[in-house]
């Protein structure tokens, strides 16, 4: 479903790719049914050694284990360049320890008007990386259980919240069988009676319960932090009660935009059930974005991300990684290991995308670079400009517009062709961390050397970083007829009318720390 793999269009050329009709319309057979794969290639690769790639990048860089044995996981299910990380922090907190059954418990967002539970009983369902097996026993066994848990074949077959999971499953647990089940209405009887028959059919087995959902869909980005924080925490109680109470609570507060609150009620209240049922007692929040944090990041439109983990032992519920970073205030200095910081972040998402086709996620950064500040990053090849893009608004962390930027410079300055992969050695990254845009009454403030740029006229904008002009070897009033040019303005338009904004940079690049 689309609205899950983008908020905005910067990525639609890399999230959506087409199908061919006789594979996007292929029904499986009563025989021996394998469910083809529908969403390769949009939410995720679609070929198996960049797909492989991808699950392992994010599992690198996933949180670390830090609970007993995960009876049963909440992982998203967007396109994994939005929320790729939280699932594989999710996953990562079970991969020390064996299982033989992984249960995918899917939404229903492309069959009306179904209100069962779904369980598919075929072979399998196949990826870029290969059948996952289904455990055909468990499945039958399931459906033999309740008149209401059948196989719909429609069900499944364009179905993308349990799709995007197999993948995890066959890197983090190879050769693992799999049940796949889709639930069509979140109704607590339902996947109460659904959670608790799953775990008395499983209960002899080394079982995990995936619950696949997404969280908030389409507020703004402080809207989204603060509804899916209401809703992980009440997932942590373990008590099903108060997360449908915390998703009506958040749906009544009228944040604008806010369509849902889990995109994954009903895969969330089952997984309760049997996780309970099975031995668990608390749960534990192991991370949380949003689409705003990745590259794509659109702050006015979100779909929320969140990792649960359900496990038995003492204790209350742990909600400490709900907790936003450390935020230096805009007096602070960014420190030798900051601008380091920054540039590796910034040749890993560039990196990251041509090997994966994903991008990491921000973390991890010290104070300073979570403060919001306008920056441009600058690609430079044999000396030669390759790409530049930058944000001028300081309305996100700096630490995120320096990824997206990276991103774009790469591959969306349409001066230039995408960056290859055999060019990024080649490449120097150079970053300028920019002060807010201050209006000034004309030419005459503008001292070339120490201040950038920007000038606008009738409809029309362009900016000059403050190191152009001195490496073009402009003077003011070139520098002016530049930006007209740049602008698509006539010359000598900056004369009269125009507006200027001026803007000093903390401009450093690779070469300062030997990168390479």
């Amino acid at each position: 479903m689309t609205k899950n793999l983008a908020t905005t269009s910067a990525l639609a050329f890399v999230v959506v790719g087409g199908l061919p009709a006789t594979l996007a319309c292929q029904t499986p057979s009563p025989e021996a049914p394998v469910r083809p794969a529908a969403v390769a290639g949009q939410f995720y690769p679609g070929e198996a050694a960049v797909l492989e790639a991808a699950v392992r990048a994010f599992l690198d860089d996933a949180q670390p284990p830090r609970t007993p044995r995960p009876l049963a996981l909440v992982a998203p299910h967007a396109g994994y360049i939005f929320s790729g990380q939280i699932a594989a922090d999710a996953y990562r907190q079970a991969m020390d320890h064996d299982y033989d059954l992984v249960v995918i418990l899917g939404t229903n967002h492309t069959f009306a008007r179904f209100n069962g539970v779904s369980v598919h009983i075929g072979a399998g369902y196949r990826t870029p990386l290969g059948l996952a097996t289904i455990d055909r026993q468990v499945a039958a066994e399931l459906r033999a259980a309740d008149a209401t848990f059948t196989f719909e074949p429609g069900v499944h077959i364009r179905e993308h919240s349990v799709e995007v999971q197999v993948p995890f499953v066959q890197v983090a647990f190879p050769d693992t069988p799999i049940v796949a089940a889709v639930i069509g209405a979140p109704t607590p009887e339902l996947c109460v009676r659904f959670g608790r028959t799953l775990a008395k059919v499983v209960k002899d087995r080394k079982v995990l319960v995936v619950a696949s959902s997404d969280l908030s869909h389409y507020p703004a980005y402080d809207d989204a932090v603060a509804a899916d924080g209401a809703v992980l925490k009440a997932t942590a109680t373990l008590d099903a009660e108060a997360v449908r109470a915390a998703i009506r609570e958040q749906i009544g507060s009228r944040r604008p935009n806010l369509q849902t609150c889990a995109c994954g009620e009903g895969p969330i209240l089952a997984a309760i059930a049997a996780a309970k049922a099975l031995g668990a007692t608390r749960g534990h929040v192991v991370s949380y974005a949003n689409s705003g944090d990745t590259v794509a990041g659109d702050h006015s439109r979100v779909v929320g991300y969140g990792a649960v983990v359900m496990t038995a032992g003492e204790g209350r519920p742990d909600t400490t990684a709900l907790a936003r970073p450390e935020v230096a205030p805009p007096s602070a200095e960014l420190g030798p290991a900051d601008k380091k910081a920054l540039l590796a972040f910034a040749r890993k998402t560039i990196d990251r995308f041509l090997r994966t086709r994903t991008t990491p996620l921000a973390r991890g950064f010290s104070p300073a670079v979570w403060r919001r500040q306008g920056a441009f990053v600058t690609l430079k090849k044999s000396g030669q400009l390759r790409g530049c893009i930058g944000r001028g608004s300081p309305d996100m962390p700096l630490v995120q517009v320096v990824g997206s930027m990276a991103f774009q410079a790469a591959f969306q300055d349409r001066r230039f062709p995408p960056l290859r992969a055999e060019e990024l050695p080649q490449v120097e990254i150079e970053i300028s961390a920019l002060t807010p845009y201050r209006k000034v009454s004309g030419p005459q403030s503008i001292m070339i050397g120490r201040d950038g740029v920007l000038l606008r006229k009738d409809g029309r904008s362009a900016v000059f970083l403050p190191q152009v002009a001195v490496e073009q070897g402009w003077d003011r009033d070139q520098t002016l007829e530049r930006l007209c040019h740049k602008a698509g303005l006539p010359a000598g338009s900056w004369k009269s009318g125009a507006e200027f904004y001026t803007f000093q940079a903390e401009i450093f690049h690779e070469s300062e720390f030997h990168e390479h």
